[in-house]
């Protein structure tokens, strides 16, 4: 066994006999080398592996924590969680939407309709699905060519065919430092490499993507970042869609949501022979009953109706059915009006109840950024939050590699009623301005 590993299971022996206690913070590396009498390397791989078996932490300028909880057992947020109020998943249904929805389905389960809805479909849908979709999901000066639309059976199915499409297994995504938890999982299971790229306060910028070249693709989130909640400007957008052409990259734009914020052109605009845009109706419309959009470049609906079939994401007939009528009728758009007046409506809750903290989020997003207070850590935080029946999301859950995260969290918006999302923001505000439960004096 590597001696790296056996001073690991030694610190392990200690966090699990308590005499390392949660929450304690670790020896700084060199101080901690010296210590031991062994190399900075191997002293850094110790971290790590501490770190992979997770039981400890590490944040931004402030050092290595042994963890106050263990950590969720799967990074990508896949299943509602049960705390009383939910600030972690994003289910934006609100009142009387179910009502109608259902309104639109009435024709859909006659005999005859449901006939065809039960019928299996490819990877291109329909002919009246593509132009219904194409018309639906235009916004500001670009329009998607119905032709160049392909449908999976969520928007995690479109990213995940998106990817397998573009990048082979063991080649290089470039996605933001912090980034979409789900994508960590898809690239895993693909054998795809992650590559942190840096960003700024306008997002994504294009010299980090120049820097980490060779890269296949690249997965971005210019509208309504998430977990920043931030929106790309539009001379940002041209100068990564020149750096794209320049390189020859692909980008994958997830636009999931891009509904909240339509004045602003995708990439696709841009650089549409280097861009795959994916969407989705689950944050649109609902989760319960969704479908997941690619518009690809022209000439490659083979290739990614080939990643959509292989992987066995490609769209059910009856979800198909039943979006292509709520966005014929009309429904889908009212729905989407109403959640964009919604989410701008909770976005004041935050500013008012969370004023003079560090918020960052675009004043239409479901979701905003949390940079907590000294001496607060974001694990610490968490922990904190989930004894007061409060669900909230480490940074560490968005950032990518083995490195350190920020001290912050991310508040999901979405799923608790107006009311008790501002008593929820009250209870962490009050949380963030005393001291975390197991600070210790030195």
């Amino acid at each position: 066994m590597d001696d790296y590993r056996v001073i690991a299971d030694e610190l392990a022996a200690d966090i699990a006999a308590g005499r390392i206690r949660a929450g304690d913070r670790l020896l700084p590396l060199r101080r901690f080398a010296r210590n031991r009498h062994i190399a900075s390397s191997t002293a850094a791989r110790v971290y790590r592996e501490l770190s992979r078996r997770g039981l400890t932490v590490g944040e931004v300028g402030r050092g290595t924590f042994v963890r106050t909880a263990a950590p969720a057992a799967e990074p990508a947020l896949a299943e509602p969680g049960e705390a009383r109020v939910d600030l972690e998943m994003n289910f934006p249904v609100l009142p009387g939407h179910p009502a109608l929805l259902a309104r639109s389905l009435e024709q859909l389960v006659r005999p005859d309709a449901l006939a065809a809805a039960l019928r299996p479909v490819g990877a291109a849908g329909t002919d009246v699905a593509r132009r219904t979709a194409a018309a639906h999901l235009a916004r500001a000066d670009w329009a998607p060519d119905p032709g160049q639309l392909l449908f999976a059976g969520n928007g995690r199915q479109a990213v995940a065919a998106a990817i397998a499409a573009l990048v082979p297994a063991g080649e290089r995504l470039g996605v933001e430092a912090l980034t979409y938890p789900v994508v960590k999982g898809i690239a895993a299971r693909l054998g795809v490499t992650l590559v942190p790229l840096a960003m700024d306060e306008h997002g994504l910028t294009p010299d980090a993507l120049r820097a980490a070249a060779p890269l296949r693709a690249v997965y971005v989130q210019p509208a309504l970042h998430n977990p920043l909640g931030t929106t790309m400007p539009g001379p940002r957008r041209t100068e990564l869609a020149d750096a794209l052409r320049e390189l020859g990259i692909h980008v994958i734009e997830d636009a999931i949501y891009g509904f909240l914020r339509n004045d602003l052109p995708p990439l696709a605009a841009l650089a549409p022979e280097r861009t795959v845009v994916v969407d989705s109706l689950s944050k649109r419309l609902a989760p319960g009953l969704s479908l997941g959009f690619l518009t690809v470049p022209t000439g490659a609906t083979q290739e990614f109706a080939t990643a959509l079939r292989s992987g066995t994401w490609a769209a059910s007939r009856f979800a198909l059915d039943a979006a292509t009528r709520w966005m014929a009728d009309g429904t889908a758009a009212a729905v989407e009006e109403e959640k964009r007046s919604d989410a701008a409506a909770r976005q004041r809750i935050v500013a008012e109840r969370l004023a003079g903290f560090r918020v960052r989020a675009d004043p239409q997003a479901y979701h905003c950024w949390w940079e907590l207070p000294d001496p607060w850590r974001a694990d610490t935080f968490v922990a904190a939050a989930a004894r007061r029946g409060i669900a909230v999301t480490p940074s560490g859950a968005f950032a990518v590699g083995p490195g350190h995260a920020p001290s912050a969290v991310r508040l999901a918006l979405a799923s608790p009623p107006v009311d008790v999302l501002a008593g929820a923001l009250d209870v962490l505000a009050g949380l963030a301005q005393g001291m975390p439960e197991d600070t210790v004096p030195e």
